[in-house]
């Protein structure tokens, strides 16, 4: 599955960590780190023995280091290596109570990889990714996240916001400094998190997105997501599902006078670099114009952020004519075939007077502004104390409505919206209810996962994680169905894209069909095409997708139905009149689109 052109290295943790020596030929051997005990990348280095050796004679060069822990895969001995260390692989020897959780120090582990890639390759030559496959909380050493004892429960989001995790503060720390580390040396992070209880992703996040890494959560080894998705990044470029992969890139944004950067949203580390440009309030990674991306694939994006201190009105020319305004983005990269490449995108615009609001919403893209909302959401989230990301949808999406919506003062009936933003209030709708806001009952490392995806994905696939959409198939044909628990018929499937997940499913009288076998019958050829129309969807859904998304086959009535009712408009509740018109009916206490949007068009119209 690996290219026979990679070189890797093995290292494996538990109680204490052990690094292969894989061009070792006369035995299994490996260094052993102890797992409670703090490392630097220097002390790490000098214990593998891999400083250069000084040189005898004056003039002569240093001597490179003779230990082969990082060897080509196309290398008999390194595979052969490879295959006996993973064969004779065992738990942990160390007995564990049945009182205690199992020792796992993942966090000295990634030190000592980081160390050791650090000290095998040169900077700058050749992609570099650490991989982390971790299947528990870390128990152990620096960037523990939890005791072994079990009396101790993980962190969740109320502890958090109550400042009532122990190791929180110390554990993010310490993969924050790893974060700054690989950015420095180029190396990219990704992690494979396996087990049912917290691993410790929300505190490790840094380093996935300051890198530009991949990250995959699920519940075992055994899952197909865990699987299909450890067969993508592999993936060969003739072959379809290929990331496209490429490392080492730096994005430089050059604007006009008058523009000043306010800073990115995206997976990506803030360099150094000033420019009279840079703005003095930041939003994101801010303090600078060059930003560096150890790693970025075909999917990845970022959001650049501006202040305008300029007006267009003063700009003018001595024809009337408002002048153009330009801003360069210059991306400097590796390209996966090795090559460096440098791409080169240049934007220009017509200033226009701030009042001009035909002109302003003309240009409003309401997907993307979707997509970015989420984005500053969840960052504020995260970086602002005390900080409540539905209130700040709302008031935004009202100040948008009464700056650009066509009304009457005090006449609710007279409100209209412009084209352009017609969806934006069912957007900011479905975000408020999304797992980007709502956190109870959710998992930090399942919120962390969320957000470094919707921090790397493009607007599209960053709308369908909140936005979700909805197909319907029928004898009469597929077409898109309303976001609403009145799409679900007894005599249609659904097909709900969430990016996650993808949900087939199965009207009731549909489902009793297929339990009674009429697809089987010769005379029911339609209804087995209708059965494995969906399915084919979801498959090529999942095959271009990154993390490969969850596919949930289920009918009207059953457990796993939960997954699209979560989705739907609840126009149909156990509490409103419309629940007698619908086949189904949502049991929550939440607001309608419908009632959402009547409070809306109140608030945006008052005096």
């Amino acid at each position: 599955m690996i290219p026979e052109e990679s070189h890797v290295g093995l290292v494996t943790f538990g109680t204490h960590v052990h690094v292969h020596e894989l061009g070792f030929s006369e035995c299994s051997k490996c260094f052993v780190f102890r797992g409670s005990k703090e490392y630097t990348s220097a002390q790490v280095v000098d214990q593998l023995g891999m400083r250069p050796v000084a040189p005898t004679r004056p003039g002569q060069p240093p001597a490179p280091p003779g230990r082969q822990f990082i060897l080509p895969l196309a290398d008999v001995n390194c595979e052969t290596a490879i295959n006996n260390v993973l064969q004779d692989l065992q738990r942990d020897p160390f007995p564990v109570p049945t009182t205690d959780r199992p020792a796992r120090c993942t966090g000295t582990a990634m030190q000592v990889a980081e160390a050791l890639m650090s000290a095998s390759i040169p900077p700058g030559s050749c992609m570099a990714r650490v991989m982390l496959f971790t299947g528990g909380p870390t128990t152990e050493g620096m960037g523990k996240i939890v005791n072994r004892d079990l009396t101790e429960e993980v962190r969740s989001h109320k502890d958090l916001a109550k400042d009532a995790a122990p190791h929180f503060r110390k554990a993010k720390k310490y993969y924050d400094a790893l974060a700054a580390e690989m950015v420095s040396h180029g190396h990219i992070c990704d992690i494979f998190c396996a087990a049912l209880d917290n691993t410790g992703l929300f505190e490790m996040k840094e380093m996935i997105q300051l890198t530009g890494g991949q990250c995959v959560l699920t519940d075992s080894f055994t899952n197909p997501v865990f699987k299909d998705s450890l067969k993508r990044m592999f993936t060969s470029e003739d072959n379809e599902g290929f990331l496209g992969m490429s490392s080492h890139a730096t994005l430089d944004v050059l604007p006009s006078r008058d523009i000043k950067i306010s800073g990115t949203l995206g997976c990506c580390a803030r360099s150094d670099k000033k420019s009279a440009a840079v703005a003095d309030t930041e939003v994101g990674l801010g303090g600078t114009c060059q930003w560096k991306l150890a790693g970025l694939d075909a999917d990845s994006t970022v959001a650049v952020m501006f202040e305008i201190t300029g007006n267009g009105s003063a700009l003018q020319d001595q024809s009337g004519q408002a002048p153009q305004l330009f801003i360069q983005f210059i991306t400097r990269y590796m390209h996966w075939t090795g090559q460096l490449r440098c791409r080169v995108t240049t934007l220009t615009r017509f200033w226009t007077d701030g009042s001009n609001s035909a002109d302003l919403i003309n240009g409003f893209d309401q997907e993307t502004a979707a997509a970015l909302m989420a984005r500053l959401a969840t960052h504020k989230m995260e970086t602002e104390d005390d900080f409540d990301p539905t209130r700040f949808l709302d008031r935004s999406l009202i100040r948008l409505c009464q700056r650009f919506a066509e009304y009457r003062k005090d006449d609710a009936q007279s409100f209209i919206l412009h084209s352009n933003l017609q969806y934006f209030p069912q957007f900011m709708f479905n975000l408020r209810r999304s797992q980007f806001v709502q956190v109870f009952g959710v998992a930090p490392d399942e919120t962390a996962s969320h957000r470094l995806v919707l921090f790397k994905m493009p607007v599209l696939d960053a709308l369908a994680m909140f936005q979700p959409q909805l197909v319907s198939y029928s004898f009469n044909g597929v077409e898109p169905a309303l976001l609403d628990v009145s799409s679900i018929m007894p005599e249609r499937i659904l097909l709900l894209d969430a990016f996650f997940y993808v949900v087939i499913f199965h009207g009731a009288t549909v489902a009793q069909w297929r339990k009674e076998g009429y697809q089987d019958r010769p005379e029911h050829e339609a209804f087995k095409q209708l059965l494995e129309a969906p399915k084919a969807e979801a498959q090529q859904i999942a095959r271009r997708r990154f993390p490969v998304p969850k596919i949930v086959d289920c009918d009207q009535n059953g457990s796993q139905a939960r997954f699209l009712l979560a989705k739907l408009n609840p126009s149909a509740t156990y509490n409103n009149s419309t629940a007698a018109m619908s086949s189904e009916v949502i049991m929550t206490d939440d607001v309608s689109l419908q009632v959402f949007t009547e409070h809306l068009k109140r608030l945006a119209v008052q005096s």
